[in-house]
Parts: C-alpha cells; sequence; structure tokens
C-alpha cells in the first residue's frame, strides 16, 4: 500500500471549504481498501485559526513539526491579503520538498509571494487573477479553467474547484472508478476537465435586468435545438432585432449568438460525458444539426473533436455502444 502524506496549511482568514472540500475527497478514497491518505493540518505556531466564517480550526501541528508531506496543499481565503513574510518565507523553503504542491483559490497568492510560481501556468480565482498577473509578471496566468496542472505544481480556481482538483489528483493517484465512488458519495460530479471554464454560459453572462431578456436566456438554455437566431430570439422578446441585440449585449455583457454558442456547446459536452447516444443525436439536440458543424465548433473551443472528447470524458456509467 502506498502512503501519501497531505499536509494543508492553515493561517487566520482561512477560507474553511479550500481545506475541509479536498480533504474530504482524500479522507474518502482512504475508505477503499489499499488506498491510504494520511490527513495533517499545520499552522505556523500550532495555534487554533478562524476560518472566514468565524469557524474555528485546530491544526494538528505547526508548521515546523509537520512532516514532510506528498501533497502540499495551500488554501485561499481573506487571510491570503497583504504580506505574511514568516508563512510565505516557510513555504520558499519547505514546498519544494513535497512531491506535489497544490493551491486552491487565493492559495496562489501564497505560492506567488513565496516565488514558487515563476514561470509556470496558474489559476485562481476569477476576481484575483489580474491582480495575481499584475503583482507577479512571472507567473502565467490563465483566468479561465477551474484548474491547471503545471508538472508538480496543481492550482485551481475558487472554493468547489479544489474539490474537482482533488478528485482528479485521486484519479492520477488510483484510477477513475474510485474517484466517481468519492464524487458519488460527495454528491458531486465526477470531474469537471480542468479546461472547463470557472463560469458555464449562465453564470458567464450577467443575467439580464428586463423579464423579457431573462426569459429570453432561460428559453436558450432549456432550447439549444432550437431557432435561436437574432430574429426568432427578438421575436419571443418581443422587441426589433437591432434592439433587442443591442439590450441583450448591454444587458448580459455578451452578444446573443456567443451566449448560444456557449449553452449549446455545454448542452453537447453534458450529452458527451454522461450519455452514449450517437454523435449525430447529440449534433441535433445541441442544436448543431450535423456532426460536421459540432467537430468544428469543438475544435474552435476546445481543440479536440466531440470523439476525442467523450473517449477522455465520458463517465463509466454511461459507457457502451456510441456511434461515433
Amino acid at each position: 500500500m502506498i502512503q501519501r502524506t497531505v499536509l494543508v496549511v492553515l493561517f487566520d482568514g482561512v477560507q474553511s471549504l479550500d481545506a475541509t472540500g479536498p480533504m474530504e475527497v482524500f479522507a474518502g478514497a482512504s475508505r477503499a481498501p489499499g488506498v491510504s491518505y494520511t490527513l495533517r493540518t499545520a499552522s505556523l505556531d500550532g495555534g487554533p485559526v478562524r476560518a472566514t466564517s468565524g469557524l474555528r480550526l485546530m491544526p494538528d501541528s505547526s508548521l515546523a513539526e509537520a512532516p514532510v508531506p506528498h501533497t502540499l496543499l495551500v488554501p485561499g481565503g481573506h487571510g491570503t491579503r497583504g504580506s505574511h513574510s514568516e508563512l510565505t518565507a516557510w513555504l520558499r523553503v519547505h514546498a519544494p520538498e513535497a512531491e506535489r504542491l497544490v493551491s486552491v483559490c487565493t492559495g496562489a497568492l501564497l505560492l506567488a509571494e513565496a516565488g514558487l510560481l515563476d514561470g509556470h501556468r496558474v489559476t485562481t480565482h476569477w476576481n484575483y487573477c489580474a491582480q495575481l498577473a499584475h503583482d507577479f509578471p512571472a507567473v502565467e496566468v490563465d483566468p479561465d479553467p477551474i484548474f491547471v496542472r503545471d508538472g508538480r505544481l496543481a492550482t485551481s480556481a475558487g472554493v468547489t474547484a479544489g474539490i474537482d482538483l482533488a478528485l482528479a489528483l485521486v484519479e492520477e493517484d488510483h484510477g477513475r472508478d474510485l474517484a466517481l465512488t468519492v464524487a458519488r458519495h460527495l454528491v458531486v460530479f465526477l470531474r469537471r476537465p480542468g479546461n472547463q471554464a470557472q463560469f458555464s454560459a449562465q453564470l458567464s453572462a450577467q443575467t439580464a435586468q428586463r423579464e423579457p431578456l431573462r426569459e429570453v436566456q432561460h428559453w436558450i438554455t432549456q432550447h439549444p435545438d432550437a431557432d435561436l437566431a437574432v430574429d426568432a430570439l427578438a421575436a419571443r422578446a418581443r422587441l426589433s432585432p437591432r434592439h433587442f441585440a443591442r439590450a441583450f449585449r448591454a444587458e448580459t455583457g455578451t452578444t446573443p449568438g456567443r451566449y448560444v454558442d456557449r449553452v449549446r456547446l455545454e448542452h453537447a459536452r453534458r450529452l458527451l460525458e454522461d450519455t452514449c447516444d450517437p454523435v449525430g443525436r447529440i449534433a441535433r439536440a445541441s442544436g448543431y444539426g450535423t456532426p460536421e458543424a459540432m467537430r468544428r465548433a469543438f475544435v474552435k473551443a476546445l481543440a479536440t473533436a466531440p470523439a476525442e472528447y467523450r473517449r477522455r470524458f465520458r463517465t463509466p456509467a454511461s459507457a457502451g455502444p456510441a456511434a461515433d
């Protein structure tokens, strides 16, 4: 049995779910025969810390007393703001000893302050990507994915993305079936692929203020295979096409066409991941019409064809014969 120690760094102002979410994933995996993750928590002085929610967390030890871990995980939270010279000094010396270095949310700011992200591609919570890029120009910040792997370094976006990343690490260590078992127990998706955007189409666009435009947004999501041309959508909103397009962009921050493209892509991805429906049927259900049109959309947005995407991300429960 391979034993892997996971050390989670705690500090005042930590986001509790950034720490406990991944810990629950590793703890769940450890219930399987032949799997062992030893979970440890540590603060600078070994004393209790107060999370952003007010929750009081009692670490196992001080950082000085903590063992060299296989995986060192640095969570985020409001406590990452400002200077943390003592903590970053410890990270600078000891983080390179870990086989795997992980940050969740704004924990990336602490790693960057310690000089551990220079020359690496990373991500963090969408609201702090610009700050990370500005303050640490030697770091390549990608604001879109929910998590990024760069060698032994793994960084994730905010809060629940840490669970996605932990599931991906369990899959890397012990296989997809165990990761699926843990995900089902936690009632989360097995794994949103790391290149999935931090926001869905509905979240990445603002919600329109006016009711007719909100209804159109909902209609698009529920009917990706319908006629979603601007003229048809404008008619549903009871506006002229020109007025509709201008109002939609002003209130959502994106054009109707781009919004439709995102919704259709997400719908097709879910069907490829969760069903064994033939690609042709998925193309029609998602509004692409033909497999070739869907293939072009996938290659443009994801740099991969639908069949390859399905091969990589289909859940075992949906596996079966499919006319790809």
